[in-house]
């Protein structure tokens, strides 16, 4: 019988993580690499993968993120969806928890900067949505695998905010969408215990459907 202590054990653990670091690290510095006109026709490519899937039509309630290290611009889908009267969020940090809320974004939105210098939408604390009332949250990831895992910027934010899906076999809300450059794509990630994988992942090139 094989103890499962063995592969949970600190050592085995650290491992995993100094990988999940080297990856990141990887990953960070080869997306960066990629030119303003490259990432302009990713951008235009994603906005066209994106907006035929189904549970982005049947959306109403869409987060999203503003691209900053080189991620993959979402800013043709936010546009769209803004076009066809959805509406769509960003994430901002929880005051109280290291968790994430959504605010809503509009063209006409202010915004003030968090603690990691990343642009909040400004508005009041009523206005903010939890992510059980979203429809679809469109992620940013650092590296991605086929069967839907992901490894972030390594804060830990989403996976935290998102935990209860982990007790829920219905009523499963929001869908979770990874958007990412082709080049962030690796043979396989070691899942967590805490990791919530996405139901599919986008690049300029693929959908893969890991449900």
């Amino acid at each position: 019988m094989t103890d499962n202590s063995i592969f949970n054990s600190p050592a085995n653990q650290s491992r995993q993580n100094i990988a999940a670091a080297d990856i990141r690290q990887q990953k960070r510095l080869l997306r960066k690499t990629l030119s303003s006109t490259i990432q302009q026709q990713h951008s235009a490519s994603l906005q066209q993968r994106v907006t035929q899937q189904q549970s982005y039509k049947n959306s109403k309630h869409i987060a999203c993120y503003l691209a900053n290290d080189g991620e993959i611009d979402p800013i043709q889908i936010i546009e769209h969806a803004w076009f066809n009267g959805k509406n769509i969020y960003l994430p901002i940090l929880s005051p109280l928890k290291n968790s994430l809320y959504f605010a809503p974004y509009t063209a006409d939105s202010t915004f003030k900067m968090n603690r990691f210098g990343i642009p909040e939408p400004e508005c009041h604390a009523s206005q903010w949505k939890k992510a059980g009332q979203l429809d679809l949250l469109l992620l940013p990831l650092v590296a991605f695998d086929t069967a839907g895992n992901r490894i972030g910027m390594g804060g830990g934010f989403y996976d935290r905010t998102l935990a209860y899906l982990q007790h829920r076999t219905q009523w499963k809300k929001p869908r979770l969408i990874g958007l990412a450059h082709e080049i962030q794509k690796v043979a396989q990630l070691e899942r967590q215990h805490w990791d919530i994988p996405l139901n599919i992942i986008i690049t300029e090139k693929q959908c893969y459907r890991a449900e």
